[in-house]
Order: C-alpha cells, then structure tokens, then sequence
C-alpha cells in the first residue's frame, strides 16, 4: 500500500542500458520519478524533514526527491520499483527516533570502577622485574 498518492509522483521513462537484448534499444523501459516532499501536502513537517534528510543525494535543491529505477526490463516493474523505494524511504522516516535521556552514574558504580582498577594496577605492578632491596 503507498503512503503517498500517485497524484503527487512524477514520472518520465527513458531507454536504458543493461538487460533487455536489441529490445533496450527500442522500448523506454528506465522509469525515474519525482517526489516534491516539501510541497506535499500527504506528509507532516517532521516527516518531511526527516525523509529530505534521508534522501541525501537524490535529494534536488528544490526539495524534490528523484529515484530512477532500470533494475528491470518493464516499465510496469520498474515503476512499482521506484514507488516501493519511496513507501521504504517514507516508513522509515515516519519513525520517530527515540533520544535518549542522559543519566548519571550511581555511587555504587564509581566505586566498584575504581575497585576494579586499583585491583587491576597491584596485578600489573607485581608483573615487573623484582627489585634488589
């Protein structure tokens, strides 16, 4: 199911190279597609942050997300290919990122760290060479 509607994608079809015999050179199989996220109104403003983040170089400098999709030899596959990646890109930036909430260490802790290194520091040291005393 696609979280964005198909009335906001765009889409243009090419020929490509790669699989596909004598057929690449006739048919335009290749499909790229754009996505205008800042100008969508299907998706929130933290939504939309996060995806142009994710997006990184398909990301165009007016806010609009190219995807181009040539790893099959139709335009049928390729096309839901391309809108599969989007709905990806578009769950995982739906997810809000958990922070986490910085706390600090209990005395019991510093205590049982500072233990263990003196512990460790009298191993070490009697590891030496004796000495002539």
């Amino acid at each position: 199911m696609s979280r964005i509607p198909e009335d906001e994608l765009e889409f243009r079809f090419f020929r490509s190279g790669g699989p596909g015999g004598q057929n690449v050179n006739k048919v335009s199989t290749s499909v790229q597609m754009r996505f205008d996220v800042k100008n969508s109104p299907s998706l929130t403003d933290p939504v939309k942050e996060r995806l142009m983040k994710l997006a990184g170089s398909r990301l165009t400098l007016d806010g609009v997300i190219v995807i181009t999709a040539v790893r099959f030899r139709t335009q049928e596959r390729n096309r839901a290919d391309a809108i599969a990646r989007l709905d990806e890109m578009v769950a995982e930036a739906s997810v809000r990122p958990v922070y986490r909430v910085p706390t600090r260490p209990t005395r019991a802790s510093k205590e049982r760290r500072l233990k263990g290194k003196s512990t460790r520091s009298t191993i070490k040291s009697g590891r030496g060479k004796p000495s002539l005393d």
